[in-house]
């Protein structure tokens, strides 16, 4: 197990703590030994270095896991500049965004991808390369850039608007990758299967984290859960993280039992896992530890409950990881008793920078710690509600904006009430977040109607958004309700969607 050092580096020097002939990449190509991780991380931050591009431009990539994809996130910083991930699902609308809200100068890609962009997507100023044309050559070395720098924007959807980008320095990186290999007790001899998007903060630091320990990640793009039954036992992994959607559908087939007794950890997020489902991993996966943790991306994670613990609390989301202080706090800024419900503020040096070029929402979110506080400073005060018990071990009680969470994403339901208005299919358009046994939250759009426009707006949506947020189910409705302030009552919706 790595020591808990609190002394943040560049996330660029990652590579540097594997030994030279150890394991750290293992995919359809082979083996990449962390000699190899290091000068190809090198290689390309010299290739993005010889470009020109001043320091903290924003150098933005929409890939499948590649190795490139795997390498960027340091190879961009070590070169100056800051790496703007794009996950590979999103369609050409949200892509344009966030290139333009970032404000990218340059775009790497598949031309696949690039080819369902069109020309007004994509600024004069931003470059665009294709991934198979890349030429690489020298390596620059590590770098010895301050930590608190900016090293990452990962883009996020909020409550309301667009998805917004949280800026994340080389430390918030850095400390997130040693505090969770460290509680994970991740070792030199452990190989990490890695499905979840290089986008995702979770899926990230799932990357950060096996390379901080010295151990080997497998990249793994999938289709089925078939797909990662058959990783499994390729690859041989130790270690797979996952969201409950994912452990539903692993847990609803055939496992060979000497594949399954391979994985020694499990670890979830992205949603709260069922009773039902502790249950069922720890009968399919007998010799795994299983780690719920809890997180949100402008703090990276907050808590993670002990393997020991599981059993006997199922509903808990545990206690602060190391380097993070986590508190439950009243509305009137005092500390919550125990038993009492108060909403979860976490501060500390994972705390991220703020929302990119948004002021009015960093503000929001990103204020003073309690005064009372052992960290002090800027504070994420995460709108979740939750309650400590007496032992200390906190419980996830609610969320309190409206954003919906399916199958490990946050969805903007504005941004899928845009989207399902901009064909004149229906001129008014509430989405909503209803329970489901295997998605977490199902979308349900109630629009104004009488429903004739149901296959053609249902067509579009298929064709303009991505399947994470495709809705389940349309409800159409004469005339929606209206709160006293002339606003769409979303509230009498949810009831009705939910009762």
């Amino acid at each position: 197990m790595i020591a808990l050092d609190p002394i943040a580096r560049p996330i660029d020097t990652l590579p540097l703590r594997g030994r030279a002939g150890d394991s750290a990449l293992v995919d359809r190509h082979g083996t990449l030994d962390f000699a190899g991780l290091e000068r190809l991380t090198g290689q390309v931050a010299a290739w993005l270095a010889g470009h020109g591009y001043p320091p903290g431009a924003r150098v933005a990539s929409w890939l499948p896991k590649t190795r490139l994809a795997c390498v960027l996130p340091m190879a961009a910083p070590r070169a100056g500049l800051v790496h703007v991930p794009i996950n590979p699902m999103l369609k050409r609308a949200q892509v344009a965004h966030i290139l333009a809200d970032s404000g990218a100068a340059a775009l790497v890609t598949q031309p696949g991808r690039s080819e369902t962009l069109e020309q007004d997507d994509i600024s004069r100023n931003c470059d665009v390369f294709l991934e198979e044309n890349i030429s690489l050559g020298s390596a620059l070395s590590a770098s010895t850039v301050d930590p608190n720098t900016l090293a990452a924007i990962l883009y996020t959807s909020g409550s309301t608007g667009r998805p917004k980008g949280v800026m994340l320095s080389h430390a918030n990186l850095w400390l997130g990758a040693i505090s969770v290999a460290q509680y994970l007790k991740l070792t030199t001899a452990d190989r990490v299967l890695g499905v979840l998007p290089l986008s995702f903060d979770y899926g990230q630091n799932q990357l950060f984290s096996t390379w901080a320990a010295g151990a080997s990640y497998v990249p793994l793009d999938y289709l089925t859960a078939k797909d990662v039954v058959k990783a499994v036992d390729r690859f041989t992994p130790t270690t797979l993280a996952g969201v409950p959607p994912l452990w539903v559908q692993l847990l609803e087939i055939e496992w060979p039992k000497s594949a399954a007794n391979l994985l020694k950890r499990l670890t979830n997020s992205g949603g709260a896992l069922t009773a039902p489902l502790v249950t069922g991993l720890r009968t399919r996966f007998p010799q795994a530890d299983l780690y719920p943790m809890y997180g949100l991306t402008e703090a990276f994670r907050s808590t993670y409950l002990s393997p020991e613990l599981v059993d006997a609390h199922p509903d808990s989301i545990g206690r602060a990881i190391p380097f993070a202080e986590i508190m439950v706090v009243r509305p009137d800024g005092s500390s919550a008793a125990a038993g009492e419900p108060g909403e979860l503020v976490h501060a500390g040096p994972l705390v991220a920078q703020g929302y990119w070029q948004d002021a009015g929402r960093t503000a929001e979110r990103f204020r003073p710690a309690p005064a009372w506080s052992q960290s002090g400073g800027l504070a994420v005060w995460s709108g979740d509600t939750v309650v400590r018990d007496g032992d200390g071990l906190l419980r996830f009680v609610g969320r309190d904006d409206e954003m919906i969470k399916s199958a490990g994403n946050r969805i903007s339901p504005t941004e899928i009430e845009e989207a399902a208005v901009a064909g004149g299919e229906t001129v008014e358009a509430v989405a909503l977040g209803v329970p489901d046994a295997r998605l977490g939250q199902a979308i349900v759009v109630v629009a104004r109607g009488d429903g004739t426009q149901e296959a053609a707006l249902r067509a579009r949506l298929r064709r303009d958004l991505p399947s994470f947020q495709q809705p389940a189910r349309y409800e159409w409705r004469a005339e929606l309700p209206r709160n006293a302030n002339g606003k769409l009552d979303r509230a009498a919706l949810k009831v009705e969607m939910t009762s």
